[in-house]
């Protein structure tokens, strides 16, 4: 029985990070139409953060070890921080539909981390990781990207930075349960707000219903419930399969940001959504890792 829940939640938590977490590049964007890029993740994070400790916390969890608290600040500053901050930041001048398709190569990197820790890369994988980087070089020549090299490595540096993270964050110390998620999202949170300060960002004097909304998402669904969810998943399985989200958020973003957001998809970043997408398939369809 107890397999069979622990199936149902795996089931359950995928879902999430796949519907909900492709939903997010839209809500970024409406977001961002009234809150500075920074200090929308950081308010994001930091609010779901303190949200989750205090509802830990009166369940009874411990505080963090100091040991544990260095463990979930290194992956909140590089997933919730590096990893959506970046993005936030992007979004500014790239269409949420392309900003997830760059995102999704996280597992192409989450193999090439993960040969850090002793996995031996399989020549399935390195075709897989060959095609997922001509697919982002088709984006590139073609897409929304052509001629924003910047904003380009921008998100190749976010989704690098998020796997590093997944893969990394199972080898430190970390609070047990949803404290951790709780742990990385306040530091994650304090470090994108940190940043926003240093940037000269403040608080909007108007904020759209739009944007209210967007950050309620981000906040409860994107970063209490999905965020969470994906904790769990790189807990429980491979953080391989735990990024499998990749496969279907892109095609969420693509399908919302045209049809509530009027962007325009063009006929190039199709192919390269179906390139990355093969690339992808190739790298999660090898069995047997143990990182």
């Amino acid at each position: 029985m107890h397999i069979k829940n622990q199936t149902l939640l795996i089931g359950l938590c995928l879902l999430c990070t796949y519907f909900i977490w492709g939903s997010t590049y839209l809500a970024i964007r409406f977001g961002i139409e009234s809150f500075p890029p920074f200090l929308l993740a950081g308010t994001r994070f930091t609010v779901a953060g303190l949200i989750l400790y205090a509802i830990m916390r009166s369940l009874g969890a411990p505080h963090p070890s100091r040991q544990q608290w260095l463990g979930a600040t290194a992956v909140g500053i590089l997933l919730p921080a590096f990893g959506n901050g970046t993005v936030c930041y992007v979004q500014q001048t790239v269409s949420s539909s392309v900003a997830a398709l760059a995102i999704a190569t996280a597992p192409i990197w989450m193999a090439i981390f993960s040969a850090i820790w002793g996995h031996k890369i399989t020549a399935k994988e390195w075709l897989g990781i060959g095609i997922g980087l001509l697919g982002i070089v088709l984006l590139n020549l073609g897409g929304s990207l052509h001629g924003n090299l910047v904003s380009a490595l921008l998100l190749i540096f976010a989704a690098a930075a998020w796997s590093f993270g997944s893969v990394w964050g199972k080898h430190l110390a970390m609070p047990a349960g949803l404290m951790a998620s709780s742990a990385q999202m306040l530091a994650g949170g304090a470090a994108l707000l940190i940043v926003s300060a240093m940037q000269g960002e403040s608080w909007p004097q108007q904020i759209s219903g739009k944007s209210w909304g967007a950050l309620l998402f981000l906040v409860v669904l994107g970063s209490l419930v999905a965020y969470s969810a994906y904790q769990y998943l790189l807990k429980t399985v491979r953080p391989l399969v735990a990024s499998s989200n990749t496969f279907v958020n892109p095609v969420v973003a693509f399908a919302l940001g045209v049809y509530f957001a009027n962007e325009h998809v063009t006929g190039i970043e199709l192919i390269a959504l179906a390139v990355i997408l093969l690339g992808v398939f190739l790298v999660l369809s090898v069995p047997n890792k143990d990182v």
